[in-house]
Formats: structure tokens, sequence, C-alpha cells
């Protein structure tokens, strides 16, 4: 877990909420309606592979609010992996996921000296996530039972902490439920807020092809690795017992998986023609200790170092000859099955595709090959 200040709040002055922020509208207005009562409010959002913080870093400058950025990508995984209280509509871990925000916050009160803990959650405006039940979870996941403010649904909700001390006034909160939107539209209008986010959010976890690709992903491996996640997020992706096909559909996709590539990665293109990239990743050649923690030792393409330069490996490719740099290693690799299935497929996906023979080049670590295939090979997958 890592934190970044985008803007460190100051000296404490009075009352201050460590507001879960996303930067839609509900979180705003929670922050709002504290501030009102001359609450400080921190913000505190999260990003991870599957979300980012860019909304709520923009609407946090806009509104003058303090705001940390708090890295959960690896606490992610894990909760994607296993979460104690199931997935949603997809892939969507949403109970886990908002409970342990409350807590990663809980644990920030002492450090940034405040009170309690906000949010923007709404009771009934999503059914399986934000009903009295799923926010009593949530509060028992966080740890911090009684500092969990909701203040757009105080009203409906128990009496917390900061309420007892006279921190926050229990009558100045609101009993929103439900999830028609007219009541934030008012207060939005009230407190001069013209742009925010739709609340349908911007989680992959919820997007049904994501998710359908992560739960294969889960599958293939057993386990979910930073590296794989990233490879599957442009491309074409297919899922064989050796190893791993992601294909670009487009050059913004070639640049994209190119930059997700290893150094043990396999990257096929067309030779002859300009076509499709494609990386492969063999389940084999993951250390062991990458596995246990779920990260693998960043390494670049080819060199050690990570590469997006196209024209770069275009040049290697267009100096490779066929049998020019062969070695057993090499041979070895291009007589697996998974090879052969991804350089028909890249066959398939390019211009080639029309012909009666076609040529790809294949780059693993630094040395180059070239192999020919005959329209036959490739028929299948028309």
């Amino acid at each position: 877990m890592e934190i970044i200040e985008v803007r460190r709040p100051g000296e404490k002055k009075g009352p201050r909420a460590l507001l879960l922020f996303s930067g839609g509208l509900d979180s705003v207005l929670a922050g709002k309606v504290l501030e009102e009562q001359g609450i400080e409010i921190v913000g505190v959002t999260f990003r991870s592979q599957f979300f980012g913080a860019e909304g709520a870093i923009k609407a946090a400058q806009e509104l003058g609010w303090p705001l940390l950025v708090v890295d959960i990508s690896r606490e992610q995984i894990r909760i994607v992996e296993q979460p104690k209280y199931g997935f949603g509509r997809n892939m969507n871990p949403c109970l886990d996921c908002h409970g342990q925000m409350a807590r990663i916050a809980g644990g920030l009160l002492g450090k940034y000296q405040a009170d309690f803990v906000a949010t923007g959650e709404v009771v009934g405006e999503r059914p399986m996530s934000q009903n009295r039940q799923a926010l009593s979870i949530v509060e028992k996941l966080s740890g911090i039972k009684g500092l969990v403010l909701r203040p757009l649904s105080a009203k409906l909700l128990a009496v917390t902490l900061p309420e007892e001390k006279g921190l926050v006034d229990r009558e100045k909160l609101l009993d929103i439920f439900g999830r028609s939107r007219k009541r934030q539209l008012e207060l939005a209008e009230k407190y001069g807020i013209k742009e925010y986010p739709t609340p349908s959010g911007g989680c992959l976890l919820t997007d049904p092809g994501f998710s359908v690709k992560l739960k294969e992903l889960l599958k293939w491996r057993g386990k979910l690795l930073a590296e794989d996640i990233d490879l599957i997020l442009s491309g074409r992706v297919f899922f064989e017992k050796e190893g791993l096909i992601v294909i670009g559909r487009n050059e913004q996709e070639n640049e994209n998986i190119l930059r997700k590539a290893l150094g043990w990665d396999v990257v096929i293109t067309t030779a002859k023609i300009k076509g499709p990239l494609t990386v492969v990743r063999l389940k084999e050649t993951v250390r062991k200790e990458a596995v246990s923690d779920g990260y693998v030792e960043e390494k670049d393409y080819g060199q050690g170092k990570r590469s997006s330069d196209l024209s770069r490996v275009g040049l290697l490719f267009q100096e490779s000859r066929k049998g020019a740099q062969e070695n057993d290693d090499l041979e070895k690799l291009l007589a697996l099955q998974v090879i052969k299935k991804a350089c028909l497929l890249t066959i398939r996906y390019s211009k080639a595709r029309s012909q009666q023979q076609a040529e790809v080049a294949i780059l693993w670590q630094g040395k180059s090959n070239r192999k020919e295939f005959l329209r036959v090979e490739w028929e299948k997958y028309l």
C-alpha cells in the first residue's frame, strides 16, 4: 500500500473527517454537508489496476480539499481472489472492497489527526451493496465501529460516536433513501455543483467483458498476478494450457500489450505485411517468488527492461532472417503448440490471411526467427 499526498492537510483547527472520496456526486455532497458544520474535509481516494483516482483528484482540486491517494493494487487483487462476502453481478466484491477502504481510512485517523471517517453511501441506492445490512458489514470490516458516518442517510441509521460527542449536529444531517437522484440533484444546485461523473462508476470489475476475462485468468493460473491483469486489459485474449495469448487489434493496442510484455514473453507479428502484434506469456516462466505475492519482478522486454517502442521492436524483426539466430532454446519454443497457435492467430487477424502462405517474425529474449505457414494451417481459425 502506498499513500500519495496530493495535497497534505494543514494544521488541525477543529473537527476533521477523512472522507472516502471518489469525486462522484454523492461523495462531494457528503463532504459539503459536513463542511457546512465547520468540519474540515480531507479526501481519501483509492486506485488500483481496476480503477483510477483521476476524477477524485480533479474534484478535490476544484473544491480546495486536501487529498490522499492510496494505491491498493496488491490488496485489491487478494480481495478479488477470495472475497469474504462474494461478488456482485460481475467480478466486483463491493462489500469487501468498501470495507477495506473504510478500514484503511480508519487506520489513517491518527496519522492525519482526524476524528472519524465519512462516506457518500446512501441507504437503498444500490440494492446489493448499500442496503442496511451491507452498510453494517462495511462498518464491521472497517474495525472502527461507531466512527463511520454517512451524512446523506445518517438520520436513517444508528447514531455515531462523532454525533454523540457533539462534533456533528445530527439535525443537520440528511435522510436520503433509495435510487432516485432527485434530492442529490437539488443539493448539487444548492451548492453550485455543475459538473460531476455519472453514478455508474469506473471500476473495471463491474464490466461484464473484463470480468469474463478475469475469471478465465484466475482459472488459468489459479492465482491473479498484477502483470497478467495488465496484459489482458487490451486486445483479443486466448487462454491455452501452456500459455496466455494476447493479440492487438490496432496500433494503440499493439503499443499497450508490448508495454506490458515481460522479458521472458514471446512477441510475434507478421513478417512481410503490417499486422497485429501478439504477446505470448508461457505459464511455466513465472517465478515461484512472484506467484507468492502477486507481483512479478519488473523486467524489460529483451534487454531486462520493458519497452513500449514499436519501432525499436520492428527494427529487430526487420533485421531477423529465417534461421539467422537459431538456437536450441528458440527451436524448442517454436515447437510448443501454444506458440504455433499464436502464430496462426496472428496471421488470421492480419491482411495476410487472404494469401496462400504467410510468414511471421518471432522475438524472444533478444533472439529472433521467422516461420512460414500455409493457408490450410490458419484456415480453421477464419
